[in-house]
């Protein structure tokens, strides 16, 4: 990985974050402006989950001139950015690694590729399990008074917020994992005021997802408790093996004087 001198006068360290900045949209743009042209099909893909949500007979309808232009440039722009996810993480790292110590860098690949695959399982488990709920449930409080009409800008538009929502709500358990292990936040703290956990958790998932929807963020919220008990989980084990039960208990001053007096 080409990495950025440690100590660099300052017009070089913006220049060179206009460099690694310039390689990253051009990387963007250039993948959107192919994808663009694969985007019936890419909408296709997206709508498939929702399909038998859908009023009978019904089809996407662009309401304006410009939807089906605009439509597509922020399907392809979505799919750009999440195809090119890796060069931009590998300009970013390349950038600020030399601001960390060589102890620290070592967390670095481990961390970044956990916040990837977190992000994609949150983006999977939104396709495979919420798409069709919300819709679902959305479009079942139409049905009592009007027919539906199946605006394609509207409906892609909460789907790719929806992914987005829920891809972020699953770097929960890294966070929570850190938090932890580092004892910024004691472990006993996060077990023992787990209520007030719980709360902020449902007011989180009420505040990501973008539909309204009940159904939505009681899923959410299920999902996010299930990743806050597995991270508490492996958090306890990796403190226990490395520093004993005692250390649940630590506070940061705790941990800070534990690692003065082993160095």
């Amino acid at each position: 990985m080409p990495i950025t001198p440690a100590r660099m006068p300052l017009l070089d360290h913006l220049g060179e974050l206009r460099r690694r900045l310039t390689i990253v949209v051009v990387s963007v743009i250039a993948t959107a402006i192919i994808i663009y042209f694969a985007t019936p099909t890419l909408i296709e893909i997206m709508i498939d989950p929702i399909r038998s949500a859908l009023p009978e007979g019904s089809e996407l309808t662009i309401l304006s001139a410009l939807g089906g232009f605009t439509i597509r440039f922020k399907v392809a722009f979505f799919f750009g950015l999440i195809i090119c996810t890796p060069i931009i993480l590998w300009e970013a790292m390349g950038f600020f690694l030399p601001a960390l110590k060589a102890n620290e860098r070592k967390w670095v690949v481990p961390t970044v590729a956990a916040m990837v695959v977190l992000f994609f399982i949150g983006m999977i488990f939104c396709y495979l399990v919420i798409q069709k709920a919300a819709f679902g449930w959305l479009l079942a409080q139409t049905d009592a008074f009007a027919d539906q009409i199946v605006n394609a800008e509207d409906f892609l538009d909460i789907m790719m917020k929806l992914e987005v929502g829920f891809g972020i709500a699953f770097e929960l358990p890294l966070a929570i994992f850190y938090l932890s292990t580092l004892h910024l936040v004691p472990y006993k703290t996060f077990r023992s005021q787990w209520r007030y956990v719980y709360v902020g958790l449902l007011t989180l998932s009420a505040c990501v997802t973008p539909d309204a929807s009940p159904v939505t963020m009681i899923i959410m919220f299920a999902a996010l408790i299930g990743l806050y008990e597995i991270a508490l989980a492996v958090s306890r084990v990796v403190i226990t093996a490395k520093d004993g039960s005692e250390a649940l208990k630590w506070t940061r001053e705790d941990y800070e004087a534990h690692e003065f007096a082993e160095d």
